[in-house]
């Protein structure tokens, strides 16, 4: 751990000094360079003491939110002129050896000097990440879309046809700090006057008492003809702090079980319901959270206990790997899966309909949006809120409305 720790800042200095050496070429006014390292040296050594006061028992607060958000807004940016001056350094070095045994000039220095374009260069890409991330943390968290999305099924019953789902996901109330917005979210969410609304879990960061104080605002959230259901995720089973006891953890538990019930939520459990409309009816399905690299709770067998292959499915399941690598071949033939959990990374480049493109795909195979699998389809959720990183960017928080419909399959 020590051993990278050390790597780590190594690291860290080394971008120190490549970002440095940009703003030295670019300028010699002395008293640009002293504030640039006043500055440094000063969210240096804040960022360094807020993670020695990291407390495990504790957890995410307002303030190791913060502490991210700074880390991210200043050595993303510095990575990025690293990376060009590193270039430029492999170019002078290529450049000065070529210079030394071609005796192209003996007085000219091994090491040619940086090039001033080449540091406007990098600071001009690096004022990009520096915007956005900035935007990110002061617009983008609360920016929501509603996306909707057409999924057609042949063996949709006929009454389902042109049902509406309304799904939202990872709250992560701890992490909100403007009523406003969440009520504006809200409002969104009742105005798709959905038939049935589907919450696929993370209520919390990790402690129940984080979502009393956004109580009131999430019982704003209509009833819903046919029901408000929802799932626990993977946050919600306390497991990423320390716990001064077994009993403890436990009774956090039971109080964040209980928080669906007190937004008037159903929560399933490894359980399933009937939705009826007239004379047909599709099953909802709810596991617990079953995550490949996290809690592994989710049994999917006795949710779906009692149903045959040919009952229509839709499943409720937080964790979009559950889908990879249970769901989608499972003989009982579960329609559709919605999930969360990804966030997109709250990071990445999105243009609807072209191109999406975000480091969460380097981890999950199903990420954002709808996949599909043998006429089986799954739907990732970009998340309701936010978590670690307090802000987004390319990835916006999402209430999604799905349709079904009955047809030939999606494509």
């Amino acid at each position: 751990m020590a051993f990278r720790i050390l790597i780590l800042c190594l690291i860290l200095f080394i971008i120190e000094i490549y970002a440095f050496q940009a703003v030295k070429t670019i300028t010699k006014v002395a008293w640009i360079k002293t504030i640039y390292l006043i500055i440094s040296i000063s969210v240096i050594v804040f960022i360094g003491y807020q993670f020695t006061k990291f407390d495990r028992s504790v957890g995410q607060t307002k303030m190791t939110m913060i502490t991210l958000g700074l880390l991210l807004l200043f050595f993303i940016p510095k990575f990025l002129i690293s990376i060009v001056l590193l270039f430029e350094d492999i170019y002078r070095l290529f450049l000065g050896t070529s210079n030394y045994f071609s005796n192209y000039s003996k007085d000219a220095t091994f090491f040619p000097q940086r090039r001033k374009f080449v540091s406007q260069i990098a600071l001009g890409l690096a004022a990009i990440p520096f915007a956005s991330l900035i935007y990110g943390m002061t617009f983008g968290k609360y920016n929501y879309k509603v996306i909707k999305q057409q999924v057609f099924f042949p063996d949709l019953p006929d009454a389902f046809d042109g049902f509406t789902i309304t799904q939202i996901s990872d709250i992560h109330s701890g992490s909100f700090d403007n009523p406003d917005k969440i009520n504006y979210a809200i409002d969104l969410v009742n105005e798709q006057n959905s038939d049935l609304i589907l919450f696929t879990g993370d209520i919390v960061n990790t402690h129940a008492k984080e979502m009393h104080p956004w109580i009131d605002n999430f019982n704003r959230i209509k009833k819903h003809k046919y029901g408000k259901f929802s799932v626990l995720g993977n946050h919600d089973y306390g497991e990423y702090v320390t716990w001064p006891s077994q009993k403890a953890k436990d009774e956090n538990f039971e109080a964040i079980k209980n928080l669906y019930g007190q937004i008037d939520f159903k929560l399933l459990l490894n359980e399933h319901t009937f939705i009826t409309k007239g004379d047909d009816k599709i099953a909802l399905v709810g596991v617990e959270n079953w995550g490949n690299n996290f809690k592994k709770a989710g049994d999917i067998n006795k949710a779906s206990a009692n149903l045959t292959q040919d009952d229509f499915k839709i499943l409720m399941s937080h964790d979009p790997s559950h889908w990879e690598y249970e769901v989608k071949n499972h003989e009982k033939n579960f329609h559709l899966t919605l999930s969360g959990h990804t966030h997109g990374m709250q990071f990445g480049i999105e243009i609807p309909g072209y191109f999406k493109w975000s480091l969460a795909q380097y981890v999950y195979k199903q990420w954002a949006g709808l996949y599909e699998n043998k006429g089986r389809y799954v739907y990732v959720n970009r998340g309701f809120g936010f978590h670690a990183y307090p802000g987004r960017v390319g990835i916006m928080p999402e209430i999604t409305v799905i349709e079904l419909k009955k047809g030939k399959y999606t494509v």
